[in-house]
Formats: C-alpha cells, sequence, structure tokens
C-alpha cells in the first residue's frame, strides 16, 4: 500500500460558512463547514429541523440517485451531496460536519470551486488517529444501465473516465491519479452541465427551480451554452469524474484503486460504492461467521446467573440480530428470514433497514423462468411479481420480531397500485418499502419500485402472518 500524502486522518481548523441558492429547491441556503472529532466521518446536520438531525455520508444511506446523490436517515433528507463530498474528498478531509438550513447546499457555481475555497480558508488540521484507506483487494465490475464501471487494485487512487450522451455528442475521455494537488488544479473547476432536451422534464418534475446558465452549462444540439469560456478541454467529463469521487466517498474510508467508467451516473457510481462497501466489509463478515456462537439456552439455564424467564432461541435471537437499524442482509441471510426459495423469491438483498422502512434490490435475470411465456420475443416481469416483491420486502420488517420468527407473510391485497414502465431482463430493480400499520398478524404497507432512479411501479400492500 503506498503512502498516502497525509497519513494521519484530517479535519478543519475552523468553521467556515458560504450562502447562495439551493440547485433545485431554488431557495436561499446557508452552508457552514465543521470541525469534527477523529473517527466521525462527514456529517450532515439539517440545522432548520428540530434536534438539528445528522445524516452520515455513508452509501447505506443513499436514498435517491436521479440527477444528483440524496441521502436519507428517518425524515431527514439532504440531497444534490455530491460536490460537498468530492470537495471534502480531494483535501482529504476525513472528519467534518457541514450544517444546512434547508435540504440541499449552495450550489454555487456547478463546481466544486467555491467549497474548495471554503475549505482552503479554513486550514486542515492532522488528529492523531491513523487514517486507514481500503486497498481494493480484487476487481469488481458491474453492468447498470447504460454505465459501465469496475475498480482494479492499485497503489493509489486513479480514475479514467468517458463521458457521452446517447447520440455520443461530445464524447470526451480523461484518466487522472488524484492527489490534493490534482483535484484542487485539474478538476474542482469543473462545472455541471446538462443537454437542452432534458430541461423540461426536469422542471415537469420539481427539479432545477435554481439552475441557470450561473450554474450550468447547457448543451444544445452541437452548440454549449455557457457565460464564460470552457474551463478545461474535457471540462464535461471532469465533472464526471468530481462526481465520482463525491459519491465513492460514500464507501466511509479512502480508496487504492483504479476505477474505470464508461458513461457513469449517480446511480451506477452508488452501486460501485455499495460493491466496494462489501468487498471491504467481507474480512469482518467472515471472522464473524467463524467466531464461537452464540450460547444456547441450554447453557444459559446451566448458568447461575440464568433467569427464570425462558429466553428468545438462537434462531429467534439471531434473526432480530441480523434485522437490524443499520443492517444489510445478503442473499444468504435473506432466506434465513424468508421462507421462499426459487423461483418465488423475490428479494436478493436488503441494502438498508432504518426503522419501519427496508431498501431491497431484486436483480432481474434472463434467467428468470416467467420470462418463457411473459412474453416470447419480448420478456417483461410481471406486475404482479412487482407486488409480489414488495410484500416479501415488508414482511422482512414484521419478521423482524422474534415472536413473529418462523411465520409466513401472506399477500393478501393491494391498493393504489400503478404500473409506470416495464421491468426488462438486465434491471436492477430497487424496492423500498416503509410499514404504515403493525398490529398483531395484519401488517400494510407502502412500496414504490424503481430502475436507475425511475419509478416503475408502486403500491399499498396488506399481508397477514400466519404459522407454518
Amino acid at each position: 500500500m503506498r503512502r498516502v500524502s497525509q497519513p494521519h486522518q484530517q479535519t478543519l481548523k475552523q468553521a467556515v460558512s458560504f450562502s447562495g441558492i439551493g440547485l433545485h429547491s431554488g431557495g436561499r441556503v446557508s452552508m457552514t463547514f465543521q470541525p469534527a472529532p477523529p473517527n466521525t466521518g462527514i456529517r450532515f446536520r439539517r440545522m432548520d429541523l428540530d434536534d438539528k438531525p445528522e445524516v452520515e455520508a455513508k452509501v447505506e444511506n443513499v436514498t435517491q440517485t436521479t440527477r444528483s446523490t440524496t441521502l436519507g436517515k428517518g425524515h431527514i433528507k439532504v440531497q444534490t451531496v455530491e460536490h460537498v463530498l468530492a470537495a471534502l474528498a480531494g483535501a482529504e478531509v476525513d472528519n467534518a460536519i457541514v450544517e444546512l438550513d434547508s435540504n440541499e447546499p449552495p450550489i454555487a457555481d456547478g463546481s466544486a470551486r467555491e467549497y474548495a475555497k471554503l475549505i482552503q480558508r479554513a486550514g486542515l488540521s492532522p488528529q492523531q488517529e491513523r487514517r486507514e484507506p481500503y486497498r481494493v483487494g480484487a476487481p469488481i465490475e458491474i453492468i447498470h444501465g447504460e454505465s459501465t464501471m469496475a475498480v482494479f487494485p492499485h497503489d493509489g487512487f486513479r480514475i479514467t473516465c468517458t463521458s457521452a450522451d446517447k447520440a455520443g455528442r461530445f464524447t470526451q475521455h480523461y484518466s487522472i491519479d488524484l492527489t490534493p494537488a490534482s483535484w484542487l488544479k485539474d478538476l474542482a473547476h469543473a462545472r455541471t452541465f446538462c443537454f437542452y432536451e432534458e430541461i423540461e422534464f426536469l422542471i415537469k418534475n420539481g427539479l432545477i427551480k435554481g439552475g441557470s446558465l450561473e450554474n450550468a452549462v447547457v448543451i444544445r444540439e452541437d452548440a454549449v451554452l455557457t457565460t464564460e469560456p470552457m474551463r478545461y478541454p474535457e471540462e464535461f467529463v471532469r465533472h464526471k469524474i468530481l462526481d465520482i469521487i463525491g459519491d465513492l466517498s460514500l464507501v466511509g474510508r479512502p480508496i487504492l484503486g483504479h476505477v474505470i467508467a464508461v458513461k457513469p451516473s449517480h446511480s451506477s457510481n452508488c452501486e460501485l460504492a455499495r460493491q466496494i462497501h462489501s468487498q471491504m466489509r467481507r474480512p469482518l463478515e467472515a471472522m464473524q461467521t467463524f467466531s464461537p456462537p452464540p450460547p444456547t439456552t441450554a447453557d444459559k439455564d446451566k448458568s447461575p446467573a440464568s433467569s427464570s424467564a425462558s429466553p428468545p432461541s438462537t434462531k429467534e435471537a439471531g434473526n432480530s440480530q441480523i434485522i437490524r437499524d443499520g443492517a444489510t442482509l445478503d442473499n444468504m441471510q435473506v432466506m434465513q428470514v424468508l421462507p421462499h426459495r426459487y423461483p418465488f423469491l423475490m428479494v436478493d438483498k436488503v441494502t438498508k433497514i432504518d426503522g419501519n422502512r427496508v431498501t431491497a434490490v431484486k436483480n432481474v435475470t434472463i434467467n428468470e423462468p416467467y420470462f418463457l411465456g411473459h412474453f416470447p420475443g419480448h420478456p417483461i416481469m410481471p406486475g404482479v411479481l412487482q407486488l409480489e416483491a414488495i410484500a416479501q420486502v415488508a414482511g422482512i420488517l414484521m419478521l423482524r420480531q422474534a415472536e413473529n420468527f418462523g411465520k409466513i407473510a401472506y399477500f393478501m391485497s393491494a391498493e393504489s397500485v400503478k404500473w409506470r414502465k416495464p421491468v426488462r431482463p438486465g434491471d436492477v430493480l430497487m424496492i423500498e418499502v416503509e410499514l404504515t400499520k403493525n398490529r398483531g398478524k395484519i401488517g400494510k404497507a407502502k412500496g414504490v419500485c424503481s430502475v436507475d432512479g425511475e419509478t416503475v411501479s408502486e403500491a399499498d400492500v396488506t399481508f397477514m402472518l400466519v404459522d407454518r
């Protein structure tokens, strides 16, 4: 592993503030970077909400990746965080609190230049705890919609990127070894950009209310609309790299690896971050797998300190430990909780559990048995199976309770059902469910299925728990 430029963690020497317009809200936003203790990481604090809640900049807290990266936890949400995260990561700031009086940072000029100036003005303060970069141990490759992302073992942090739109306009390529110096000189000033034909869609969806040529470059056919000359010859692809740096910082540790990206998006960036985070956790999970099992009920009965009350069984206790807030469940853990099996298990992994909310993933492959007849030559995932996926994910939340372990969640009814777009082989179905009622054996939930950040189906489902 190479020596990083600063082997110890860093924070800011002092608080610094900046105000401006929010890109999507269009409202005035004030932001302050605050120093933070070692091992805090990067946190966003909503000063406009009661109790000033915080959300950690971690990939498990990503809730939306349409046109920007949004973090959420409980009732707190912060969107368009990628430029701030890129500035902090590029300057090798490990610990900081980002205070906001709105749900997004000020967009400034659409680059990370103003944020980089803030950090320079604050100065950096080394801390005693050592920085622990994660060196990618094995290649990872993902195909996410039109994006292809890969990361390979490397002694530094290098990003090679190719960007282009669907028509192949303004195809650009750039490769860079990231250091604080190269970040500041070669990437921080690259502005965000969009295509003219996208603007109407964004406005109709309540986005870019604060967007203008002051904070974005607009491409219209073969013309580039901007208030000043291009800042780099390859400004578009350099901004894509800026976004990658911000999104991959959600892994929670500096990365040593070579990232190769073709037509990246926030969705693909965050999926690669999840895969890196999963690889990073495997040694810990293996250690837990081979550690001594928890004591059984019989063992506890032999203990003089054992209670007269009957404790839950090992399976029940393990179930409640698996389905805990902040946890992720791989396929084997999902099958410990749900009784469903091939070909009717509609959950491949659970990516986030937060109170009464859960997010899960179903990888839709051409090998799904229903594609043989639905429909030959035009395979589409049946809408009712998307409803079943919502019900199974909702059932996970009810099955977290020890008294419900071993039961089956029967799908009873669906209301307010909407199917918006077809789901085809190769799609990654994101299933987001909020449990709205949990009384006895009856549960109700609101579920939304999406692909690449676009809603494909949604419904309110009712299900009942019954004994096997």
